[in-house]
């Protein structure tokens, strides 16, 4: 018979002398292995057929390995491997383990040792920095899979029916979807590895980002993650409900790519990127200065519009040192426009230290300034430092907490033969992974996002091709081209679509480069509409909690109170329905 789980259950019946057999799984013990009736505590012929039982601890544990392998796999998707095309199967291993879970509250379990090992797979290059305390990082960030695991189950799982399978197509990427934003908070890490940010050279994807930003991409794939799942797994008339799932997002994509003009080109302007290659040693600070100071002048006559440091590329508040201000100043003349540096160091004018853009012109600061708002937790800052200040003692975090900016800043450049004044919203370092911080530039008029970073300490990793590639989902987002400037690589412009504009520059490289970068001026559905699709996301799984709770309402009062039958070997079960 079947129980309300959709498992079939088997009586015992006689077997050869060894023992009962049963051919369902087991679901009292976690395991999924055995017979209902009684739970296996080792080997043996198990079936009658003499083919050794598996003991259920080496299942469990075999299946915790499975979870968090399976968890890794997205990582691939994202750069250096950058295999854009696996995000759209990369979690079906994953999906298809937590299916199979033998109870909700493995599924769950299952589900945190996969956001484990996504965790570990994303932030790999944290590692040199922080040692074995990324373990209890992601083991802490795993834990935002925990109730993904229990819906996964709740949806896939007992051969679901067509209308749930349809369901499930939206309800398990709209769970991912909360996931992304959780961990889009700054406190845990920021929004790094969101599944969408895989699709970052893909045409059609940043189209579709521009309407509903990496949120509609990173729903999308997990759509087609699920549905494909569902093909693997599902009884013929669930395949076409997967197979028709599969058509609306190719639908969608192709609705939006003919429907969703890319921007529209307006002018364009000149910016040149130095990067200097140079961030080590005890006066690692001064040759970052000097190296970028001799690029710079390499720049002379290029009738730039702007010319970009990375970030931390001066060492010493301006204020208090006139002479680098003054070498500033003179750079500025010589190659006949703004320098937008970036100072790391404690101000003069208030107490701690900041990581600023500072806009430099010919007379020296213009007094245009942002300083950074959101600092990297374990690196810039560590949080309840008075508890966890030993952290500096086995990482590479600050010894001393930075500073926060107070609010985004729109620079304005001086206009050059009667063109409109170019406007510039420069961002720091890890800042470029939020979505919302790009946005707010663009609504407050930016015409060019920059963005400075410094990925020094991991220049062997994936990490510097990573952060480089945020900037095309950015401008694809607000249509607005970015900029992204660093010390030692990669150095990176995208257009307004999204699009690569120019040759990179590599870690490999010490060296500066002028990009004509297109303008637009046009105003995107995320620019306009916002962070809809979330919203959208927490309707979704709002509803299904409602069904499920009026559901569970209608059922009659016996019927929630039935007591569970026994079996013929005196195993807890449920009654026939």
């Amino acid at each position: 018979m079947r129980n309300p789980f959709g498992r079939r259950d088997t009586a015992a019946a006689p077997g050869n002398g060894t023992g009962s057999t049963s051919t369902g799984p087991d679901t009292g013990d976690g395991a999924g292995l055995g017979s209902t009736g009684a739970r296996s505590t080792g080997t043996g012929t198990g079936t009658g057929r003499g083919r050794p039982r598996v003991p259920a601890t080496q299942h469990r544990a075999a299946r915790a390995c499975l979870a968090v392998v399976a968890g890794a796999l997205p990582a691939l998707a994202f750069p250096a491997p950058a295999l854009w095309w696996f995000a759209y199967v990369a979690l079906v291993p994953w999906l298809l383990l937590l299916r199979t879970a033998p109870t909700a509250r493995r599924a769950a379990l299952e589900g945190w040792l996969g956001g484990v090992g996504f965790a570990l797979a994303a932030h790999q290059w944290l590692m040199p920095s922080m040692h074995v305390f990324i373990l209890v990082v992601a083991a802490l960030i795993g834990l935002l899979w925990l109730p993904w695991g229990w819906l996964v189950r709740a949806m896939l799982g007992d051969g679901p029916s067509g209308p749930r399978a349809a369901a499930a197509i939206l309800v398990v990427p709209s769970g991912w979807l909360l996931i992304e934003l959780a961990r889009s908070w700054e406190g845990l890490g920021g929004p790094w590895g969101l599944l969408g940010a895989s699709q970052w050279q893909v045409a059609p994807a940043l189209r579709l980002a521009s309407v509903g930003g990496v949120w509609l991409v990173s729903l999308l794939v997990v759509a087609v993650n699920t549905a494909v799942a569902l093909l693997v797994v599902s009884a013929a008339a669930v395949r076409m409900t997967a197979l028709v799932g599969l058509v609306v997002c190719a639908l969608t994509v192709g609705v939006v790519w003919w429907g969703v003009a890319p921007p529209r080109e307006q002018g364009s302007a000149r910016i040149a990127v130095v990067q200097p290659g140079v961030y080590d040693g005890a006066v690692g600070a001064e040759r970052r200065f000097d190296r970028g100071e001799r690029l710079t002048r390499e720049l002379v006559g290029q009738d730039l519009d702007l010319v970009v440091w990375g970030e931390s590329s001066v060492g010493s508040d301006l204020t208090a040192r006139p002479d680098l201000a003054a070498r500033l100043a003179a750079l500025s003349r010589a190659v006949d426009a703004p320098i937008l540096v970036n100072v790391d160091a404690r101000r003069s004018d208030r107490p701690g230290i900041f990581k600023s853009s500072v806009l430099i012109g010919a007379e020296g600061p213009t007094g245009d300034r942002y300083d950074k708002m959101r600092l990297v937790p374990f690196g810039e800052y560590i949080p309840a430092r008075p508890v966890l200040g030993w952290v500096t003692s086995v990482g590479k975090a600050a010894n001393e907490d930075r500073r926060r900016g107070t609010e985004p800043v729109v620079m304005t450049l001086p206009p050059k033969d009667g063109e409109a004044a170019l406007r510039i919203g420069p961002l720091v370092c890890f800042e470029s992974a939020f979505p919302d911080m790009s946005r707010r530039l663009t609504r407050d008029g930016a015409d060019v996002l920059i963005a400075q970073s410094a990925t020094s300490t991991f220049q062997d990793s994936w990490a510097p091709a990573q952060h480089a590639s945020l900037a095309a989902l950015r401008a694809a987002e607000t249509g607005r081209p970015m900029v992204h400037a660093t010390l030692t690589g990669v150095s990176t412009v995208y257009g307004p679509d999204g699009g690569r504009v120019g040759t990179p520059l590599g870690t490999d490289r010490s060296a500066a480069a002028v990009y004509d970068v297109p303008l637009a001026r046009s105003t995107t559905g995320y620019v306009r509409y916002g962070d809809w699709v979330l919203y959208g996301a927490l309707s979704v799984l709002a509803a299904l909690c409602a069904a499920e709770g009026m559901g569970t309402l209608r059922r009659p009062a016996s019927e929630l109170r039935a007591p569970r039958a026994r079996t013929a070997r005196g195993s807890r079960g449920r009654h026939e329905r």
